[in-house]
C-alpha cells in the first residue's frame, strides 16, 4: 500500500464568496483559513499551498462577543523612538473594516512563506460588492 501526495500540478482551485452579516470574528477567521489552507479538501498536503480562494463582503458588519469593541487593541509602530500606534477595534472597523478580518484570517494561517502565499488568496471588502464577478465564485454558507 502506498501513501497519496498531492503534487503542484494537481491541485484545482475554486473562488468562494462569504457574506460577513452578523457573524463572529474568530469564528468566520477560523473558518476561512482553514479554506484557505486546503484542509477542507480530501488531498490536503500541509506542506503544499492546495487551498481556494476566498472573498468577504460586509465586513463592516461583523460581530464581536463581550467587550471587544472597546477592549481589543491594534497596535503597529513605525519604527521610530515613540512611534507606537494603537486603535481600538470600533476605531479600526468604522476606519479600515478590511484590516480587521484580514488580521484576524493571517494570525491563523502559518508564520512562514506558504501562509504569506495562502493569505494573498484572501479578498475582503467592506461593503456587499466585490469585483470577482468573472471567476464566478460560490456562495459559501458558514
Amino acid at each position: 500500500m502506498k501513501t497519496y501526495n498531492t503534487t503542484k500540478e494537481e491541485i484545482q482551485r475554486e473562488w468562494f464568496v462569504v457574506d460577513a452579516d452578523g457573524q463572529t470574528l474568530g469564528r468566520l477567521a477560523s473558518r476561512v483559513a482553514a479554506i484557505l489552507r486546503g484542509k477542507h479538501k480530501p488531498t490536503f498536503t500541509p506542506w503544499l499551498d492546495c487551498g481556494d480562494f476566498v472573498i468577504i463582503v460586509n465586513a463592516e458588519k461583523i460581530k464581536v462577543t463581550g467587550n471587544r469593541m472597546a477592549d481589543k487593541v491594534y497596535y503597529r509602530h513605525s519604527g521610530y523612538i515613540g512611534g507606537l500606534k494603537s486603535i481600538t477595534l470600533s476605531d479600526q472597523l468604522r476606519k479600515h473594516p478590511h484590516r480587521v478580518l484580514g488580521l484576524a484570517v493571517r494570525g491563523m494561517l502559518p508564520n512562514n512563506r506558504l501562509g504569506r502565499k495562502m493569505f494573498k488568496k484572501l479578498k475582503v471588502y467592506a461593503g456587499g460588492e466585490h469585483p470577482h464577478a468573472a471567476q464566478q465564485p460560490k456562495k459559501l454558507a458558514l
